[in-house]
């Protein structure tokens, strides 16, 4: 289906828009070459607008038209956010889990150290002493028949014990 020119009596093909109106961009007839020349050559956007409506457009054209506010207004985005970002309307910051949280900052070596020991990440050193010594009564090769696998565990228990110990200790 071709769609013909919207120029009175003319029988050509319309391919290109025309604007019905001036600011809606949706609204248009389909015109031929020739009349789309014709259309454009009459067509005037600031026809029956004052100087100052003129000037007005032409600078809010290079914001796309759309308001601004200076950097140091209150209702400026960055300045709301970043009020926003400091309120602490739920009390996060003074709640007893954040202040654990800031604390329980721990390396990868000392989560290692604990698991291979099966603890906590947050267990005290008593805590920890007490476990070391049943690990090591557990996988001691003397009690398991010098089984080169227990002797391995042990190693690395020992290794993870001593690196909590020098960690934690100094805390």
């Amino acid at each position: 289906m071709k769609i013909i020119c919207d120029w009175e009596n003319c029988k050509e093909l319309g391919k290109y828009k025309a604007p019905l109106e001036k600011d809606n961009s949706k609204k248009y007839r389909l015109l031929c070459l020739e009349h789309i020349r014709l259309f454009n050559k009459k067509w005037n956007y600031f026809e029956n607008m004052s100087q100052d409506e003129i000037e007005y457009f032409i600078k809010s054209d290079i914001t796309w038209h759309k308001s601004t506010k200076s950097f140091s207004s209150s209702d400026n985005f960055f300045n709301i956010l970043w009020s926003n970002a400091l309120e602490d309307k739920l009390n996060i910051f003074n709640s007893s889990d954040f202040k654990n949280f800031k604390k329980s900052k721990i390396s990868q070596a000392e989560k290692d150290a604990f698991d291979i020991m099966e603890l906590n990440y947050d267990a005290k050193m008593d805590e920890i002493q007490k476990k070391f010594k049943l690990l090591v009564k557990k996988y001691h090769p003397d009690k398991n028949n010098g089984s080169k696998k227990y002797e391995d565990k042990l190693k690395k228990i020992t290794l993870a014990y001593s690196e909590l110990r020098t960690r934690i200790g100094k805390r």
